[in-house]
C-alpha cells in the first residue's frame, strides 16, 4: 500500500466513524453525506495505486466505474454504491431538512463499512488505532 492510499483509507475510516457518531445524534442527512466520503475517498485510493487522480467528483467515480468496476477489479456494485450514495449524500446536503432517513443514512454507512473491507482486502489492511488516534503497529 502507498503512503497516499494509507492516508486516504485513514480519512476514509475517520468519515466512517464520524457518520456513526452522526447517526447516534439524530443527523442521518450529514451521517449518510461522511458515508459518502468515507466511499469517496476509498474510490480515490483505489485510482491512486494505478497512478490517476482526479479533482472532480464525477471524474473519480467515472473512472473508478471504468477502471475497477467495469473491468471486473471489484464487484459492479461498488460503484452503484458510490453513485448512489452521492446521489444520497446531495439529498442530505441541498435537500429539506428531513431529506434522508434514519434507515436510508444506515444503508449508506453499510455500504461504506463494506467498501472499506474490500479496500483492506484488496489494497491492504489498516493499522489499529486507538480513540487518542495512535497506531499499533
Amino acid at each position: 500500500m502507498m503512503d497516499e492510499q494509507k492516508e486516504l483509507l485513514l480519512q476514509a475510516r475517520d468519515s466512517l466513524e464520524a457518520a456513526r457518531w452522526l447517526m447516534k445524534g439524530d443527523y442521518p442527512g450529514y451521517a449518510a453525506s461522511r458515508a459518502y466520503y468515507a466511499m469517496f475517498y476509498i474510490a480515490e485510493a483505489f485510482l491512486e495505486g494505478d497512478g490517476l487522480s482526479f479533482s472532480r467528483h464525477s471524474a473519480v467515480i467515472g473512472a473508478f466505474g471504468r477502471e475497477f468496476a467495469h473491468r471486473k477489479r471489484v464487484p459492479v456494485e461498488f460503484h452503484r454504491y458510490l453513485i448512489e450514495a452521492q446521489e444520497v449524500r446531495h439529498s442530505g446536503d441541498y435537500g429539506e431538512r428531513q431529506a434522508v432517513n434514519f434507515d436510508e443514512a444506515q444503508e449508506q454507512i453499510d455500504r461504506a463499512e463494506e467498501f472499506l473491507s474490500l479496500a483492506e482486502k484488496l489494497i491492504g489492511a489498516l493499522p489499529k488505532e486507538d480513540r487518542n488516534g495512535n497506531h499499533d503497529i
